[in-house]
């Protein structure tokens, strides 16, 4: 019993007693039944409905605002009928309610609504959500800007988004500010001359620049701005309360001593890596770019110093912003080219700056695009066959040869490829190739796997083209009768239709299909030399600029189906054109598209350099060798009048397999030939024709070659396949040099590409040759023609792409070679004599080829740095 002593009266301390015992004796039921009716007070209160006029929702009427409800009904109906005293009590009432910063979302609504009913032309805006501001820390998100997509067309279009740019920049002397303030000047004018659709209404903001010693890093680097936090983008716009979209640019200049720069990096560094913060907290920026000024006379290159800190800007940005970046790093010297590339970099940020106020968006992107740094991004692409112009293709890194660990190696670095689709899903056959050889040889006497016969696909049957079964079939003589005399009725059909198998796969493959028998593809040196990682070996043979050249074909369809062919078979074949031709404007034009499509897609590649990158935006070269046989396209003297049209170079491969398109053939830049064999046989087992009289055609096409030496420039391609055509085959090759007298001869190795259909015909990794083994036989044969007076001369090499190039002494004057074209000059020749005209190669020789390039030196650009699969830097030996 409690203690009741300090109760003096005996009836009250009988009472207090008796309250006591009571208590202890049901303390425990009260408690639970006031918790629970406090309970279903709560859930009632949670889930009653505030859009309905209950009088017992109200239960705290000083808390949920009744009173200032009740008052504001009451004036409602007592000036139904009054004019300006019910304005002012019913503006009075939602200023009151606005005031009140607990009011719930229930009374506010029906304080507002109860105003707009009492005032007429006053719209009721029913809020959801208190007008407090909420306690507590602010949470930085990373998560990206998204738009209401309740809003309709016409709202859009009332309420035109803002596009801000901000540029940041350091400067210790004044004169990178001087160049920003000049820069921003002419940016805003360019941004107000940019033309958009119409119904589509952009305001660019006029650019802000902003010294990072001056501003608060947190402020812009831990989230963008907010409408709140610059108020002064409001300027002009008044009562407009539109969301403003903001895209940074910085301008860097390096300096190898502590300054604002050091600051800012560090500033990233801890911002990305800080638990708190999500690692890309400015990912609703639009995106971002950065231009660097840096000094090559004390820092030539990137690895060595040059425009480092603007890397580093770039390589945290991109961190930061979660892979927005919008255009490449640009880098400029300010003794030299700084002007120069500055408005290089700016007419690309222009461009990228209209995209977003069209789209919203940057555009597709290539898989690493955006990264922070470089890598071989190669390696990942499902696309990425490794051309060199011709039918050859390399891989971006490098491949290991010879002995367990070698396969080993290749095998774990290749095993998640998964289904073969090109050149770099090399491991996973490395095994089922070497069985497939043992169960070869198993099945025969030698163990020398014989070529299949080729197969003749001009003649069919009149209804499907073949027998039962689909295939292609001889006609007999019944049924050859038969069709002379009823021709059969036969359907025109596209060569690639978007709904086969083989579009599919080639789409698959990178290429972009064009009309229904051309196609574009991006070439691994274009994207190499974009990232100054070295450039295609015609640009040390010929000086052809990699990343400014474009790999095409007006002609998917081949008459061969060689064993080294990098298409896997996946392309079409054929000895006549029996499908639909698409006129000459439509794929000039379609290639020329998809390629600048192409190219745009590697923006945002870590590593690309900005002037390459705008340098690439202008085709300058043609290489028409992608796939399939380009002379077999009927109107293909009309496309090279259009390529030359635009001072485009052109570089044609053919097959030697069509004389007389060949000997019909306008003048080319320079045209190739591909001798892969010395002999009938040796040529089925290789190339696989489809021509029953394929020797004959190809000695009349060596023949042409011949007559039209002084009016084409000729090359030879020899592709040697290791126990093909390597071994005892000088002789062979010196022969049908000694008949066609090319200008040049280029000697290159195969590449496998692992398919099972090169299994098939025996084609492993053991039939790719080493690059010396190529130089012995190019040594050898070089003899040999000199052996037998021809004048033919080791000119220049390219080791990256196991190729060396023979010339004919034509070419080289005073003691030098002289590879290289003069293309303006080809230009003027062909413009003043015709596409026809008599004319000679040597009219359009260039300049000596390069001291690196020359026999010997190994051919690789001084200018660019060759790199690993990882993107390290591999020095030069």
């Amino acid at each position: 019993m409690a203690s009741t002593s300090w109760v003096t009266s005996p009836s009250l301390r009988t009472l207090v007693e008796a309250a006591a015992d009571a208590w202890h004796d049901y303390r425990v039921p009260l408690l639970l039944s006031l918790f629970t009716a406090l309970l279903v007070l709560r859930v009632y209160l949670h889930f009653a409905d505030p859009s309905e006029e209950k009088d017992g929702l109200l239960v705290f009427p000083k808390l949920y605002g009744a009173n200032e409800t009740a008052d504001t009904k009451q004036r409602g109906e007592k000036s139904a009928g009054e004019t300006n005293p019910t304005v002012t009590s019913a503006e009075r009432s939602i200023v009151g309610a606005k005031q009140n910063r607990i009011v719930t979302a229930g009374a506010a609504g029906k304080v507002e609504a109860a105003a707009a009913a009492a005032v007429p032309g006053v719209v009721a805006k029913v809020g959801t959500k208190s007008s407090a501001a909420k306690p507590g820390p602010r949470r930085i998100k990373g998560e990206p800007h998204r738009q209401n997509r309740a809003a309709t067309t016409a709202e859009a279009a009332a309420l035109p988004s803002k596009i801000q740019t901000l540029v940041f920049f350091t400067s210790l002397t004044g004169a990178t500010a001087k160049t920003v303030g000049d820069y921003v000047k002419t940016l805003h004018d360019a941004l107000q001359a940019l033309e958009l659709p119409d119904g589509r209404r952009t305001v660019f903001l006029p650019p802000k620049t902003l010294d990072l010693a001056e501003v608060d890093l947190d402020e812009y680097f831990i989230a963008p701005p907010t409408r709140q936090d610059r108020e002064e983008d409001s300027v002009g716009h008044d009562g407009d309360d539109t969301p403003v979209d903001y895209f940074y640019l910085f301008f860097v200049p390096s300096y190898n001593i502590d300054t604002i720069n050091d600051t800012c990096l560090e500033h990233f560094k801890e911002t990305h890596h800080d638990f708190r913060i999500d690692t890309a907290p400015l990912m609703p920026l639009l995106g971002y770019s950065v231009f660097g000024f840096g000094d090559r006379e004390g820092w030539p290159t990137e690895a060595g110093g040059f425009c480092f800190q603007a890397l580093e800007f770039d390589k945290w940005m991109a961190k930061l912003t979660g892979r927005k970046r919008a255009f490449p790093l640009g880098c400029g010297d300010v003794k030299s080219d700084a002007t120069e590339r500055l408005a290089e970099w700016s007419t690309g940020v222009v461009d990228v700056l209209g995209l977003l106020a069209r789209t919203g968006s940057l555009g597709e992107g290539v898989p690493g695009s955006g990264d922070p740094v470089e890598s071989d991004v190669d390696d990942d692409d499902d696309d990425e066959e490794v051309s060199d112009g011709d039918d050859a293709q390399y891989e971006d890194d490098e491949v290991l040869f010879g002995g367990d660990a070698a396969r080993t190696t290749n095998m774990k670095r290749l095993k998640k490829a998964g289904v073969i689709d090109d050149v770099e899903d090399l491991g996973r056959l490395l095994q089922d190739s070497k069985e497939s050889t043992g169960d070869s040889k198993a099945g025969s006497n030698n163990g020398v796997v014989s070529a299949p016969i080729a197969i003749d696909f001009t003649s069919y049957d009149a209804v499907g083209g073949g027998n039962s079964n689909g295939r292609p079939r001889r006609a007999g003589r019944k049924e050859a009768a038969t069709s002379a005399s009823s021709p059969p009725q036969t359907t025109v059909k596209e060569m690639v239709a978007k709904d086969t198998p083989t579009y599919k796969s080639l789409t698959k493959q990178g290429y972009a299909i064009v009309g229904s028998h051309s196609g574009v593809k991006i070439c691994r040196w274009t994207k190499s030399a974009l990232r100054g990682r070295g450039s295609c070996y015609k640009f040390s043979f010929y000086g052809i600029h990699s990343h400014q050249c474009m790999e095409t074909t007006p002609s998917l369809s081949c008459s061969n189906k060689c064993v080294f062919c990098w298409r896997h078979g996946t392309n079409p074949v054929g000895t006549t054109w029996r499908w639909v031709v698409d006129p000459p404007d439509l794929i000039f034009n379609g290639v020329k598209a998809n390629h600048y499509a192409k190219i745009k897609n590697l923006r945002g590649v870590p590593g690309v350099r900005a002037e390459r990158f705008a340098e690439a935006l202008r085709i300058r070269h043609c290489a028409l060798s992608l796939v399939g046989e380009p002379i077999f396209y009927p109107h293909i003297n009309e496309f090279l009048g259009m390529l030359h049209g635009e001072r485009i170079s052109s570089f044609l491969v053919c097959n030697a397999q069509h004389p007389d398109q060949l000997a019909a053939l306008h003048h080319v830049t320079q045209l190739y030939v591909s001798i892969d064999a010395t002999n009938r046989e040796s040529l089925r087992k290789i190339d696989r024709p489809l021509h029953r009289d394929f020797w004959e055609r190809f000695q009349r096409c060596l023949a042409i070659l011949r007559e039209n030496r002084f009016r084409q420039r000729t090359v030879f391609r020899l592709t040697l396949v290791k126990g093909f055509n390597l071994e005892d085959e000088v002789r062979g090759y010196a022969d049908l040099v000694e008949q066609a007298l090319p200008c040049f001869v280029e000697i290159k190795g195969v590449t496998y590409c692992g398919t099972s259909t090169s299994a098939g015909v025996g084609l492993t990794m053991a039939n790719v040759p080493f690059y010396h083994e190529v130089c012995e036989f190019v040594v050898a044969l070089e003899q040999e023609l000199q052996r037998r007076g021809l004048g033919y001369g080791l000119a220049a090499e390219h080791a990256h792409s196991c190729c060396v190039l023979i010339a004919s002494e034509r070419f080289k004057v005073d003691g030098r070679w002289h590879t290289l074209i003069d293309y303006d000059k080809f230009f003027a020749l062909l413009q003043a004599k015709g596409p026809t005209g008599d004319f000679a190669p040597e009219d359009y020789m260039g300049p000596a080829t390069p001291e690196w390039a020359n026999w010997g030196n190994g051919g690789f650009d001084p200018r660019d740095q060759r790199v690993d699969r990882k993107g390290r830097p591999i020095a030069a030996k």
